[in-house]
């Protein structure tokens, strides 16, 4: 686990906002700054998933072939479900290794499931599991139907969208989904009854959930489970 503020993840994203801040344009950085603390001050925590939700079956395209579904995804355990915006996305570049170096392993050795989810469509999404060496699953949200669900996705504010166009990048285009839409990053896991236990949304896509208190939060199920299972 990381020992210093430096080797978190949030450490690592505050660095990238230094860099920005230090290389950027005011005024490109200052769409990005504004559409962040939009969804910082607009979010509606009542409404976003909860731990104590049950969530109905729901069906994911993995990007490497095939689907997986909740039923699957439940069957031995607890599933990590990691939300993040897209596979170009650079501060999901700085997550999703990260959590390949500090979740994946930790998860795997409790026989937990970790899957990644973007609403990006498979033949993109999928560069960032092969350009980033991840170990475990990743997956397409199609429609981002599970996000909506969720209530977790945003759409790009004015501002976003007009500096998108002028760049002749807008995020439909990147992603393949045709919309301004992207999830908030959010960590959901979900037990074998198909009930929340961990819910951690993030509306600023610069923090996000550390590694530590995702396996803290799976460790206390599994083992919550083995002993009611020893009665």
């Amino acid at each position: 686990m990381p020992s210093s503020i430096s080797e978190s993840l949030n450490g690592r994203l505050a660095a990238l906002h230094t860099e920005r801040v230090a290389t950027w344009a005011p005024e490109d950085l200052a769409v990005n700054v504004n559409q962040r603390q939009l969804l910082t001050e607009t979010i509606d925590r009542a409404s976003i998933v909860k731990p104590g939700d049950v969530v109905e079956t729901f069906s994911l395209l993995d990007v490497e072939g095939g689907t997986l579904s909740l039923e699957e995804l439940v069957a031995s355990g607890p599933v990590v479900l990691v939300f993040f915006r897209f596979a170009g996305c650079p501060a999901c570049n700085i997550a999703l290794p990260y959590y390949e170096q500090h979740l994946a392993r930790p998860l795997s050795e409790l026989g937990v499931r970790l899957v990644a989810v973007s609403p990006q469509i498979p033949e993109r999404l999928v560069d960032i599991k092969r350009v980033r060496g991840l170990s475990f699953d990743v997956a397409s949200d199609q429609d981002a139907n599970l996000a909506r669900r969720f209530n977790i996705l945003y759409t790009f504010d004015e501002a976003s969208q007009t500096a998108a166009l002028a760049k002749g990048k807008p995020i439909g285009d990147i992603t393949g989904t045709g919309t301004w839409e992207l999830p908030m990053p959010a960590v959901v896991v979900i037990d074998e009854d198909r009930i929340v236990r961990f819910a951690d949304v993030s509306p600023d896509w610069l923090e996000r959930t550390e590694a530590e208190a995702i396996v803290d939060v799976v460790a206390r199920l599994v083992a919550d489970r083995k002993l009611a299972a020893q009665g």
